[in-house]
């Protein structure tokens, strides 16, 4: 039957680790939960882990994290741009919010005012992604209309940078942001105690230590669950990738052509794997597995045994070339593949494959780590809103000209 293994002691594993490696940046962190699609024992799993930080782009699953940990969180981010429609769960379920929108912000500010509450937000910039944020040369007429909305307390700046584009981030667009921090502190009189700009695609910078430590606040998620080092590819040093493994269950083995009999063509629908290094004739042992694209991506999947090869899939079958000998693959047994974060996010949020938790939960809580302690430790913002002072007119000379530049 097939199944996705989910290992908490690996989870453990990369947890310690990247909570050691932001330690010593002197940042504090989220995990960012959206891959686990709500998923209720590894998210009770991360509780017992003692992680104090926690960040969701699904509603649905900050609902989850209420129900299953009540009051368990110190602080949890809402890490999708809020819509008009959501901003009563958004201040009931969020301590903080990412934002890019006066208009958003001004209807936050109200509902937050409606619940006699206190909504945190962090402003992003546009820095090239071309995702969320405001083009940098707005940044200060921006913060002028929302800095003084008595519901809303503006805690820091960030950016996104890695998603969209694809281009490796540069320690250039870090410094940028320090810079825009510096200038609205000098301008404004009041402190911005984060720079929310740390993702799974600077870690690498992190452990090469070129990222600045004015950056102070990491989101991190897919390299936490699948250990990937996104610039170079493969698993950053000392993270384990077998958090999540896919067993698929072998349902045939043939001896067959690997070449298609007949003319080419484009009637595939999920488009057809390119065969190389086979020759015309050439036969070889065939396996399906009954995963298919209904399921996961299968480009995402990796077989851990290197000698196989991923011929092709539909939408219920995966097809792997195996060699001229099968071995001790056997119909009723299974293969196990490693994953990348598309094909581990269409597995979490599909129905048709269960997710098993190894150890179980219960056994896990009982045999929990001695060293295990807080981790992703909220970041230390204020109880209260900062106490405003009147404008300065001074603003630092780099930063004036950076946004002069940016406009």
């Amino acid at each position: 039957m097939n199944h996705l293994i989910l290992n908490l002691e690996a989870l453990r594993h990369n947890l310690r680790v990247i909570d050691g490696w932001m330690r010593e940046h002197g940042a504090t962190w989220t995990v960012v939960t959206k891959v686990l699609c709500g998923h209720t024992e590894t998210l009770r799993a991360l509780s017992t882990m003692g992680v104090g930080s926690i960040g969701d782009s699904r509603l649905r699953n900050l609902r989850s994290l209420a129900e299953i940990v009540p009051r368990s969180w110190s602080q949890t981010w809402y890490l999708r741009v809020p819509n008009l429609g959501s901003l009563e769960e958004v201040v009931r379920l969020a301590d903080l919010s990412l934002n890019s929108e006066t208009k958003i912000i001004e209807a936050l500010d109200e509902e937050a005012g409606r619940r006699g509450v206190v909504h945190r937000v962090v402003i992003m910039i546009e820095l090239g992604d071309l995702r969320e944020g405001i083009l940098p040369g707005s940044l200060i007429r921006f913060y002028e209309q929302i800095f003084e909305l008595p519901h809303i307390d503006v805690v820091g700046i960030g950016c996104n940078l890695g998603c969209i584009s694809g281009q490796v981030p540069t320690v250039d667009q870090y410094m940028q942001l320090v810079l825009y921090r510096e200038l609205l502190e000098l301008k404004f009189g009041r402190k911005l105690p984060l720079i929310s700009a740390g993702s799974s695609v600077t870690l690498p910078m992190l452990l090469a230590r070129e990222l600045p430590r004015a950056i102070n606040h990491f989101r991190i998620g897919e390299s936490l669950f699948l250990g990937s080092d996104l610039i170079s590819g493969g698993a950053l040093p000392g993270l384990r990738t077998d958090t999540a493994v896919l067993e698929a269950e072998i349902v045939e083995i043939k001896n067959k052509s690997l070449v298609a009999v007949g003319p080419g063509g484009a009637v595939a629908p999920f488009g057809a794997v390119a065969q190389h290094d086979v020759a015309p004739g050439q036969r070889g042992y065939r396996v399906l597995v009954n995963i298919g694209q209904l399921d996961t991506d299968t480009g995402g999947l990796q077989p851990e045994d290197p000698s196989l090869m991923i011929a092709g899939a539909s939408s219920d079958i995966t097809v792997l070339n195996v060699g001229d000998d099968p071995g001790t693959l056997r119909v009723g047994g299974s293969i196990r593949f490693r994953l990348n974060y598309a094909a581990m996010l269409r597995l979490m949020s599909g129905p048709y494959v269960p997710k098993v938790v190894v150890p179980p939960l219960a056994d896990f809580a009982l045999e929990r780590s001695a060293d295990d302690g807080d981790v992703a430790r909220p970041a230390p913002l204020p109880a209260r809103r900062a106490r405003r002072v009147s404008p300065v007119p001074a603003s630092p000379r780099g930063a004036t000209a950076l946004l002069r530049s940016a406009k």
